[in-house]
């Protein structure tokens, strides 16, 4: 188990390393804004796509091959980096990039939540965040020891995304056998787990869950995205801005063990009424507090990280407690799309907000979507004995079990 989380942390470390090398590059005056807008946009393009064609890789190859088959083509993307900056180019690689990123996250995800069980899911899919938000901190300190400005950065993200993949052929090799997905199965006994489990029955088993995931999207993208914009509208130094961003980083990272922890023990739709909560209440003072009180604002934007990057996995896992392992991959696939469209959609309507009516409006929309998932964790709450038909054909999931 530890060597597969392991690999997954060296290869995102090279993929959030390429990420901010490309927008380095992009930055530079010469390059057209059109082209900048262009590329950038195609890795959560190819991230879509990925969500869409990962669940029939993993039904044909198994979870083990898709990840190594998919960890190929991010080092062969990364690597094109250094051989030419023709743009049109880039925004090929780019979504080669982002399909092979979505692929990961699939596979890894699926495959963590058919290991785990009940007594377990929570802490496994915590480490698992752990692990990715682990990759994006060293990442960015791997820029700062090589300098921005190095003309080596994108040979270094090929080289570390290389390394995992070698991990993972190497050490990792021997992956535990999942009957229901490994390709030496009985056909007949993976042709079940081909059948798709739609996004609309997980809205009407699991609502906390959709609205947990979409939340997650929404607020990854826009509080790296947005806060720099919005740390300037209201009076910080760059230096603050970019600490305030670290600082909500390192409270997610320190939070997702012991929530994980909690998760495994307590009924997981209560812990996000209370995240969701939380969250809402935390946006609220980041508002009220604005440039006055620096020193609250980075104790609010750390226990804002540690609320809010811990409800994806609690909600991933909830979601998963309800559902027949086979659907767990088409599932994931799904949830993962749910996440992207979230990463895609809302920073534009953030940005108008904070055009429009005040820079605090980026985190009155990111308060709103907190304060829903409380209200849709209620709802699940309520319902003690919904009967929801897995699929055609198939046995029925409870939606109101206890956890």
């Amino acid at each position: 188990m530890f060597p597969i989380l392991i690999s997954i942390c060296i290869i995102g470390t090279g993929n959030g390393l390429l990420t901010t090398a490309v927008s380095l590059h992009l930055s530079n005056p010469d390059v057209d804004p059109r082209v900048v807008q262009i590329v950038l946009t195609a890795f959560p393009a190819g991230f879509l796509a990925g969500c869409l064609v990962t669940r029939s890789l993993i039904a044909k190859l198994g979870h083990q091959r898709t990840f190594l088959l998919v960890s190929l083509l991010a080092a062969l993307a990364t690597a094109g980096f250094t051989l030419t900056i023709f743009m049109p180019v880039w925004v090929g690689l780019r979504l080669m990039n982002g399909l092979s990123m979505a692929a990961l996250f699939i596979v890894s995800e699926s495959w963590i939540n058919l290991y785990a069980d009940q007594r377990n899911r929570g802490i496994y899919f915590a480490l698992y965040m752990l692990m990715t938000s682990l990759a994006v901190l060293c990442g960015q300190l791997m820029i700062e020891v090589a300098g921005p400005h190095s003309p080596h950065l994108f040979l270094l993200a090929t080289m570390t995304i290389v390394a995992g993949l070698v991990y993972c052929r190497l050490v990792a090799a021997h992956w535990p056998v999942l009957p229901a997905w490994e390709p030496q199965s009985d056909p007949l006994t993976i042709a079940p787990a081909r059948q798709r489990y739609s996004l609309w029955k997980l809205a009407v088993l699991a609502p906390v869950t959709i609205l947990g995931v979409f939340q997650a999207g929404m607020t990854n993208m826009n509080v790296f995205a947005m806060t720099p914009i919005y740390g300037v509208r209201i009076g910080l130094s760059a230096t603050t801005t970019v600490a305030l961003i670290t600082t909500f980083s390192i409270g997610g990272m320190l939070a997702q063990a012991p929530m994980g922890w909690l998760s495994d023990r307590l009924d997981r739709r209560l812990m996000l009424l209370v995240q969701g909560g939380v969250a809402a209440l935390l946006c609220a003072g980041i508002v009220w507090s604005g440039h006055r009180y620096v020193p609250l604002l980075f104790v609010l934007f750390f226990a804002y990280g540690a609320t809010t990057l811990t409800i994806y996995p609690v909600a991933i896992a909830f979601a998963n407690s309800q559902i027949e392992s086979r659907h767990m991959v088409s599932a994931s696939g799904g949830l993962l799309l749910l996440y992207s469209i979230g990463n895609v959609m809302t920073p534009g309507l953030a940005a108008g907000l904070m055009e429009h009516v005040a820079p605090q409006a980026l985190f009155v929309m990111l308060g709103s979507g907190a304060a829903l998932v409380a209200i849709a964790a209620s709802f699940n709450l309520m319902r003690r004995h919904t009967v929801i038909p897995a699929s055609s054909g198939s046995s029925c999931v409870t939606s109101g079990v206890n956890e």
